[in-house]
Formats: C-alpha cells, structure tokens, sequence
C-alpha cells in the first residue's frame, strides 16, 4: 500500500473513532442529567417533554454512531478497493469531456445509493417515534426524485464546463474552473426562490394581519429591504420549524415555516425574525459567502496541484498521465471531493466558533431592534422545547457539531447584553 494511501486511511479511521468517543462523551453527559430537569431549564420543558428529548438525543447519536461507522467502511472500500480506477477503465464511453463528466455524475449517484436506507430510516423511523415526521413515502421519493432531476439539469452541464476549461485554458484551468463555480452559486442562489423552491414547497404571502404589520414595520425600522413575507409549509415534511430570508436584491424574501407561525406568539416570531435580519445587517452572509467563494479558489487549486502528483494518483491506483486532458484530472477531482469531508472534520470546532459568534451577535441586534430581550428569549425556549432540543450536550461534542450556541449560552448571552 503506497503512503499516502495509509495516510488517508489512518484520517478517516482517525475521524471515525473521535466521532464515536464524541458521541460516547455526548451521551453519558446527556444520561447523567437525565433523573430530573436541570435547574436552569425547569422553565422550558416538564420532565416528561425534557425526558422524550434526552431518549430523542440518544437515539439519533446512537443511529448517528451506525451510519459514522458505514459511512467510514464505504469509503475506505471505495478508496482502497481499486474499485475506482476498476470504474473508469471499463466506462465505455471514451474519455471526451462528455465522457469524463457523465462519469464523475454517474460515480457520484452510485456513492449516495448506500446511503439511502440510513435517510429512510432516520424520517420514517427515528423522526416518526418522536413526532416529526409528517411526509409520506411517496413524497420521500419524489423530493428524491426531483433532486436528481435538479442534478442533472444544472449539475451536469457545470461538470461538462468545468472539464471543458481544463482544456481550453491549460495550467490556470483552476483559476477558470473555481470562478464559473462561484458564478454558478450565485446565480443558483438568486434564482432559487422563484425557480428551485418552488418545487419543494408551496410559498404563500402571509396574510393581512397584525402579524403581518408587526414584521413590516420591524423590516421597516431596521432598514431590512423586503418586499414580500411568505409562508411556507413545512408541515407537509416535518414538525420542525424555521425560519430565514433567501435571495438577492428584488428577489430577497423572508421565509417562515407554517409551523414556527402556529408555535409562537406574534412578538416571539418578530423576535426570530429580528435575529435573522440582524445576520443581514451585521454583513454575516457576506463575510461566510466570501469564506465560501475563498473555499472553493483553494479546493480547486488543491485539485490542481494533485492531479499533477503521480504519488497521489498511484496511491489509490490510478494511472497518472501528464498534460491538460479532463481524463487526466478527473481522478484528482474525484479523489480529493471523496476526502474532503474528512479533512474538513478536524477544522469544525474553528468553523463553529466563528459561526457561534455571529449567532451571539445577531441575538443582541434582536435584542435592540425589539427593545426587549424576553420576546427572544421565550421564543428560543420554545423552539427547543418543541424540537426536543438536548439542553446538555457536552461541551467537547457540541464544539464539533453545533453552529449555534446552547440554549443556556444564549440566555446567558441575551441576560448580559447591554
């Protein structure tokens, strides 16, 4: 086994064992306040609420520990296995451009197969035992479906392009590459409210109302530009609730789930409206979407660089040719999206960090655009209680998985604003 080959392996192995010892941490943490609701908490849930929340924490970490661990052997097979190169040697279309990106599709469909029972099973299975699941098997499949179709309508021809510029701009192909990457996002994101959302959801503007009022006049006085507030049903999927604005200028609008409307009162979904315009106004998803376009210039250069590595190549036993030809760099493509979740594991807590302090800070936006901080406060409670949000998680395990803070850090937070 070549070198590098054991390197990868000795990460995901790596990876999968902490995300066990994490999970492991998580749940004993969880357990040990399980007998009766933590003082700080007596306000949010009764003890049998907060009971089905700890028993819905355990099962979705223990389920959690299963698909880690298939996932993991999956990847190691397909890595090791000389399956891929096996893969691309017998695709008997050639190695065109149209080739190379029907087989990276065709690759990448094939890799999410596995994973299907395992979503099946958390919606059906998990999210049915404790409430939340309101979607049918039909409309599963079809969402499914759909997602498909979506890849291959807009995914495809962005794989066709992308391996296009490999040959038409020599060694600055990456450069080419990650800029039509980026457009494409943006172009995605501006159009994904009146185009792709749509067929998902049903979006509904709110109804006239002093609700209706309330949100106006707070987009209004915190110089939030909107023109349309609109409904969306979530409940047709699942009892879980949201709420965020999505969108460029005239086609910037604010989203809010059916089911956040009917869990809270009229000041605590103008709270939680607050805080999501409060990451407008504090440039937070500009500076996560500069973050995200600064990713994908370093991914591909990444890609670039590796895909003139033979060590790189022979170590999962492809056969490195040089020269700018899409055959030659699909390997180097494939290889480096199938590892890059591993890697991207150990900078999570960093991430989460600087995810959490935007959190903190578009709590006190909301804080002052409300001028109270009860109203958010009250609306945080209950999201957590009707979400059967775990209020204890070990501080280790929700450094590497939780964006947001605890309910208790955002109290704490919201009670020392000034």
């Amino acid at each position: 086994m070549q070198l590098f080959a054991i390197i990868a392996l000795v990460l995901i192995l790596a990876r999968t064992v902490t995300e066990l010892w994490l999970s492991r941490l998580n749940q004993c943490h969880v357990r040990a306040h399980r007998d009766e609701v933590p003082s700080a908490f007596r306000g949010v849930m009764d003890e049998s609420t907060y009971r089905r929340s700890i028993d819905y924490t355990l099962a979705k970490n223990r389920f959690g520990n299963i698909v880690n661990v298939f996932d993991a052997l999956v990847l190691i097979a397909v890595l090791l296995s000389g399956l891929l190169p096996w893969a691309l040697g017998k695709f008997g279309f050639g190695t065109s451009t149209l080739a190379m990106a029907s087989f990276l599709f065709v690759t990448g469909i094939a890799l999410s197969i596995p994973g299907l029972p395992f979503a099946w099973y958390a919606q059906f299975k998990i999210e049915e035992r404790f409430g939340f699941n309101t979607t049918s098997t039909k409309m599963w499949i079809v969402d499914r479906l759909k997602g498909l179709l979506l890849a291959a309508l807009l995914g495809y021809p962005l794989l066709v392009l992308v391996l296009k510029l490999i040959e038409w701009t020599g060694a600055s192909w990456w450069l080419w590459a990650a800029a039509v990457v980026v457009a494409f996002q943006l172009l995605v994101m501006l159009v994904a409210p009146a185009i792709i959302m749509p067929l998902f959801n049903k979006f509904t503007p709110l109804a006239e109302g002093d609700l209706r009022g309330r949100l106006f006049a707070l987009a209004r006085r915190t110089g939030f530009p909107t023109r349309s507030i609109e409904v969306m049903d979530g409940s047709k999927r699942s009892r879980h609730s949201n709420a965020f604005f999505t969108g460029f200028g005239r086609f910037r609008k604010i989203v809010l789930f059916d089911t956040l409307i009917a869990q809270l009162t009229e000041p605590e979904v103008e709270s939680v409206l607050a805080h999501e315009i409060g990451h407008y106004k504090k440039r937070h998803i500009i500076k996560m979407l500069s973050v995200s376009i600064a990713g994908v210039f370093v991914a591909f250069a990444a890609i670039a660089w590796l895909a003139r590595q033979q060590w790189f190549y022979r170590a999962f036993g492809f056969e490195h040719r040089a020269g700018f030809a899409a055959a030659n760099v699909v390997p180097a493509i494939l290889l480096f999206a199938l590892l890059a979740e591993t890697l991207g594991f150990w900078f999570s807590p960093l991430i989460h960090i600087w995810s959490r302090r935007f959190e903190y800070e578009a709590d006190a936006f909301a804080r002052v655009a409300m001028g109270e901080k009860q109203s958010l406060i009250q609306a945080l409670r209950k999201l957590s209680e009707k979400n059967l949000s775990n209020l204890t998680p070990h501080p280790l395990y929700s450094g590497f998985y939780y964006s947001h803070p605890t309910l208790l850090e955002r109290e704490h937070a919201l009670q020392g604003s000034a």
